[in-house]
């Protein structure tokens, strides 16, 4: 049985949009499919019929009769969902709840979550500087690519090319989340964040998508939810590198947009290298 409170739940009951017996946007076969991954038949065991027997009854079904650490798991794979929805359908996101949901599911897990405000302006006081690359979990000979993306980086950066210097970050963000995934097999794989096949197994690392790695990475402890929420915002303007991608969407990044990449990038690797 967790231990969700009632008021904890309206929370859950908000953001996965279950007022009417839905769940986010997932119909039956995928819901079943979803929580198959995790070695529940959310429609087999009779444990979790319950009232009308609604995709949303299910799930309060199973948040009321699970252990938290398995309902922690579960509802973080659900918040990532909703993020993905937001982000792919340009819905706006309920970042206070959002957070709150966060905070509590950490709660379930047994880890404190480090909370700080969300604005851009915030997030760019903190003083930080570059960890030693020798600390960051990457082979040897990547160490050298790293520091030489970093120093074009700024170079770019001070250059006013924009456009630039946030591709160069959100390739070495990449870089070193995937040395971290490889360094620590076991945690990364073992994560309700973590990407599944159709078959339910977890993907092989290269497969994974660097929203997945900036994900799990923070699920485990590895990023904290600041650097996890601005992480994906540099992975999302990285994506306009293709051209037609920038047009459509009409971004112009500025010197803001380009120093928020670079804040970000440093405090992932400092977070990566244990120095935050």
């Amino acid at each position: 049985m967790s231990s969700l409170t009632a008021a904890e739940k309206v929370y859950f009951e908000d953001i996965l949009d279950m007022g009417d017996g839905y769940v986010l946007d997932f119909n039956n076969a995928t819901f079943e499919e979803f929580f198959r991954s995790y070695g529940i038949a959310i429609y087999g065991d009779q444990k979790y019929l319950k009232n009308s027997g609604s995709k949303a009854w299910r799930l309060r079904a199973f948040w009321e009769q699970d252990p938290d650490e398995r309902v922690a798991r579960v509802l973080s794979d659900l918040l990532d969902r909703y993020e993905a929805i937001c982000e792919t359908q340009g819905h706006d996101r309920k970042v206070n709840v959002l957070r709150k949901s966060r905070d509590i599911i950490a709660r379930l897990s047994g880890r404190t979550r480090f909370t700080k405000p969300v604005t851009a302006d915030q997030f760019l006081e903190e003083q930080i500087e570059l960890p030693s690359l020798q600390k960051l979990p990457v082979e040897s000979a990547v160490v050298g690519v790293i520091k030489e993306r970093l120093q074009e980086a700024e170079l770019v950066s001070q250059a006013g090319a924009h456009l630039s210097t946030i591709f160069l970050c959100g390739s070495v963000l990449e870089a070193v989340l995937l040395g971290a995934a490889n360094d620590k097999p076991e945690q990364f794989n073992r994560s309700g964040s973590s990407p599944k096949t159709s078959e339910g197994k977890v993907k092989k690392f290269h497969e994974w998508s660097l929203s997945d790695l900036i994900n799990v990475a923070c699920d485990i402890g590895l990023l904290e939810p600041d650097v996890k929420e601005f992480s994906h915002g540099l992975r999302s303007f990285r994506n306009y590198i293709h051209p037609y991608e920038q047009m459509s969407s009409g971004f112009v990044p500025d010197k803001h947009t380009a120093s928020l990449c670079f804040q970000v990038l440093k405090l992932a690797l400092a977070s990566v290298a244990g120095e935050r």
